[in-house]
């Protein structure tokens, strides 16, 4: 399997941030980690594991990047505005610096015309579906395991227009009918699990509520609630991804 770490300054944070590719061929895969993780949780982890013959039949190439979490939703310290501010400068690195290196990358092996899947467990699910909401556009589909999609909970008693705006379950409620993204999330693929076992109970809520503001807008996603025994933990996301991704390839 090829493997490739890269470290690259952002204009958008002002510092430089890394990554690393698995593969060199098929489907992009961005791969966001759980809550303060590191772009080396996709390896350390055991994620890559899961990839492994997707990875190495040229099917799916995962993109591992760094969160900045520690410093915005991790950091209950912080005062929120700046939290929010910093956080969309990361939204920002994503979007205007990694998604064009990751189509530069994938189209050097592939074609240019690559669509990207964002990807993640935990905190990182819910990073991976506020990309893809936010910019259907850039993204082709979504793979959110066990996450939360109104993080009241990382920002107890504050609201404004930038934690509004990484919001999916708030945002999408108030889309308005003639929104152009209501028209592109039905081609897209929008993969949403959550258990209900230990330590899933306010991610299965918020999944839940997630589930019905789809719903209500007609946005077609798969939604699965696993069984009782489910928890939040590596090794049933393991398992989740090894019966998810073979729908995006």
């Amino acid at each position: 399997m090829e493997i490739r770490y890269f470290k690259e300054y952002s204009h958008s944070l002002g510092r430089d941030m890394e990554f690393k590719v698995y593969g060199s061929s098929g489907k992009p895969f961005l791969f966001i980690p759980c809550q303060a993780g590191r772009f080396f949780d996709f390896e350390n982890f055991k994620m890559l594991d899961c990839w492994a013959d997707w990875i190495e039949a040229g099917q799916a190439t995962v993109y591992a990047v760094d969160t900045i979490d520690a410093e915005t939703y991790a950091n209950p310290w912080g005062d929120p505005r700046s939290r929010m501010e910093l956080h969309e400068r990361w939204i920002r690195h994503i979007t205007e610096e990694m998604v064009p290196m990751i189509r530069h990358l994938s189209g050097e092996r592939c074609g240019y015309d690559q669509r990207i899947v964002t990807f993640g467990a935990s905190l990182g699910a819910m990073h991976a579906a506020n990309l893809f909401f936010r910019r259907p556009d850039l993204f082709d589909g979504v793979l959110a395991l066990s996450g939360l999609y109104d993080p009241g909970d990382f920002f107890p008693g504050y609201m404004d227009d930038l934690l509004y705006n990484n919001s999916p379950s708030i945002y999408l409620a108030n889309m308005p009918w003639d929104h152009p993204y209501l028209s592109v999330y039905p081609q897209r693929s929008i993969q949403i699990v959550v258990g209900q076992g230990a330590w899933e109970d306010v991610l299965l809520d918020s999944t839940r509520r997630l589930d019905r503001v789809l719903r209500e807008k007609g946005i077609p996603a798969q939604v699965d609630y696993w069984g009782y025994d489910v928890s939040h933990d590596w090794d049933w996301w393991f398992r989740q991804v090894r019966h998810y991704v073979p729908r995006f390839l």
